[in-house]
Protein backbone atom coordinates (compact mmCIF):
# COMPACT_ATOMS: atom_id res chain seq x y z
CA UNK A 1 0.00 0.00 0.00
CA UNK A 2 1.28 3.69 0.16
CA UNK A 3 3.55 4.70 3.13
CA UNK A 4 4.45 8.19 4.47
CA UNK A 5 2.49 10.50 6.45
CA UNK A 6 -0.84 10.27 4.17
CA UNK A 7 -0.34 6.46 3.26
CA UNK A 8 -2.26 6.13 7.08
CA UNK A 9 -5.53 7.89 5.44
CA UNK A 10 -5.00 5.84 1.99
CA UNK A 11 -4.42 2.50 3.94
CA UNK A 12 -8.03 3.24 6.31
CA UNK A 13 -10.29 3.96 3.09
CA UNK A 14 -9.02 0.95 1.49
CA UNK A 15 -9.70 -1.37 4.23
CA UNK A 16 -12.65 0.33 5.32
CA UNK A 17 -14.47 0.30 1.77
CA UNK A 18 -12.26 -1.87 -0.97
CA UNK A 19 -15.45 -2.61 -3.16
CA UNK A 20 -16.20 1.06 -3.44
CA UNK A 21 -12.25 1.95 -3.94
CA UNK A 22 -12.13 -0.82 -6.72
CA UNK A 23 -15.41 0.21 -8.57
CA UNK A 24 -13.97 4.10 -8.59
CA UNK A 25 -10.71 2.83 -9.85
CA UNK A 26 -12.42 1.12 -12.80
CA UNK A 27 -15.09 3.99 -13.35
CA UNK A 28 -11.95 6.59 -13.47
CA UNK A 29 -9.99 4.08 -15.85
CA UNK A 30 -13.24 3.53 -18.15
CA UNK A 31 -13.64 7.70 -18.16
CA UNK A 32 -10.30 7.32 -19.18
CA UNK A 33 -10.84 5.49 -21.98
CA UNK A 34 -13.85 6.96 -22.88
CA UNK A 35 -12.03 11.02 -22.76
CA UNK A 36 -8.93 9.11 -25.23
CA UNK A 37 -11.78 7.87 -28.22
CA UNK A 38 -13.73 10.76 -28.25
CA UNK A 39 -10.38 12.62 -29.10
CA UNK A 40 -9.68 10.19 -31.51
CA UNK A 41 -13.38 10.32 -32.92
CA UNK A 42 -12.42 14.13 -33.27
CA UNK A 43 -8.88 13.74 -34.92
CA UNK A 44 -10.56 11.49 -37.11
CA UNK A 45 -13.80 13.82 -38.00
CA UNK A 46 -11.45 16.53 -38.49
CA UNK A 47 -8.99 14.76 -40.69
CA UNK A 48 -11.78 13.66 -42.85
CA UNK A 49 -13.98 17.36 -42.78
CA UNK A 50 -10.27 18.72 -43.50
CA UNK A 51 -9.68 16.44 -46.94
CA UNK A 52 -12.99 17.00 -47.98
CA UNK A 53 -12.65 21.14 -47.58
CA UNK A 54 -9.08 20.82 -49.35
CA UNK A 55 -9.99 18.75 -51.95
CA UNK A 56 -13.83 19.39 -52.65
CA UNK A 57 -13.59 23.30 -52.28
CA UNK A 58 -11.31 26.27 -53.55
CA UNK A 59 -11.20 29.48 -52.18
CA UNK A 60 -13.35 31.18 -49.61
CA UNK A 61 -15.36 27.94 -49.56
CA UNK A 62 -12.13 25.84 -48.51
CA UNK A 63 -11.12 27.65 -45.94
CA UNK A 64 -14.48 27.70 -44.63
CA UNK A 65 -14.80 24.17 -44.71
CA UNK A 66 -11.46 23.77 -42.69
CA UNK A 67 -11.99 26.30 -40.25
CA UNK A 68 -15.59 24.10 -39.24
CA UNK A 69 -13.39 21.05 -39.34
CA UNK A 70 -11.29 22.89 -36.99
CA UNK A 71 -13.82 24.23 -34.86
CA UNK A 72 -15.09 20.77 -34.14
CA UNK A 73 -11.81 19.22 -33.58
CA UNK A 74 -11.64 21.94 -30.47
CA UNK A 75 -15.17 20.64 -29.32
CA UNK A 76 -14.06 16.95 -28.86
CA UNK A 77 -10.76 18.23 -27.45
CA UNK A 78 -12.75 20.14 -24.77
CA UNK A 79 -15.34 17.31 -24.27
CA UNK A 80 -12.76 14.78 -23.66
CA UNK A 81 -10.22 16.97 -21.56
CA UNK A 82 -13.04 17.99 -19.42
CA UNK A 83 -13.54 13.96 -18.75
CA UNK A 84 -9.83 13.54 -18.10
CA UNK A 85 -10.18 16.72 -15.46
CA UNK A 86 -13.30 14.36 -13.85
CA UNK A 87 -11.25 10.85 -13.91
CA UNK A 88 -8.32 12.85 -12.31
CA UNK A 89 -10.21 13.82 -9.52
CA UNK A 90 -11.67 10.74 -8.85
CA UNK A 91 -7.95 8.87 -8.95
CA UNK A 92 -6.83 11.86 -6.59
CA UNK A 93 -9.74 11.40 -4.35
CA UNK A 94 -9.01 7.72 -3.79
CA UNK A 95 -5.60 8.50 -3.23
CA UNK A 96 -5.93 10.93 -0.17
CA UNK A 97 -2.02 12.21 -0.82
CA UNK A 98 -0.95 15.53 -0.86
CA UNK A 99 1.46 15.02 -3.68
CA UNK A 100 -1.47 13.58 -5.78
CA UNK A 101 -3.50 16.60 -4.83
CA UNK A 102 -0.58 19.13 -5.47
CA UNK A 103 -0.45 17.02 -9.58
CA UNK A 104 -3.94 17.52 -9.77
CA UNK A 105 -4.38 21.40 -8.81
CA UNK A 106 -1.48 21.53 -11.50
CA UNK A 107 -2.88 19.37 -14.03
CA UNK A 108 -6.52 20.62 -13.75
CA UNK A 109 -4.86 24.27 -13.86
CA UNK A 110 -2.89 23.34 -17.46
CA UNK A 111 -6.02 21.51 -18.88
CA UNK A 112 -8.24 24.68 -17.90
CA UNK A 113 -5.98 26.99 -19.84
CA UNK A 114 -5.85 24.66 -22.12
CA UNK A 115 -9.98 24.60 -22.20
CA UNK A 116 -10.09 28.68 -21.83
CA UNK A 117 -7.96 28.91 -25.01
CA UNK A 118 -9.34 26.29 -27.76
CA UNK A 119 -12.60 27.60 -26.69
CA UNK A 120 -11.71 31.07 -27.79
CA UNK A 121 -10.42 29.78 -30.40
CA UNK A 122 -13.59 28.06 -31.45
CA UNK A 123 -15.08 31.41 -30.69
CA UNK A 124 -13.18 33.23 -32.99
CA UNK A 125 -13.51 30.41 -35.81
CA UNK A 126 -17.02 30.76 -35.28
CA UNK A 127 -17.14 34.73 -35.56
CA UNK A 128 -14.94 34.39 -39.00
CA UNK A 129 -17.72 31.61 -40.32
CA UNK A 130 -20.55 33.62 -40.08
CA UNK A 131 -18.60 37.26 -41.89
CA UNK A 132 -17.65 35.39 -44.56
CA UNK A 133 -20.15 36.14 -47.52
CA UNK A 134 -19.68 32.50 -48.73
Amino acid sequence: MEDGGDGAQTDILHAELPGMVYLLEWVAAGIDIIAILLMLVGTARFLIGYLRAEFAHAGLSRVHGIGAARMELGRYILAGLELLIVSDIIHTALSLRLEDLLFLGLLVLIRSVISFFLDREIKDIRKELAHDPD
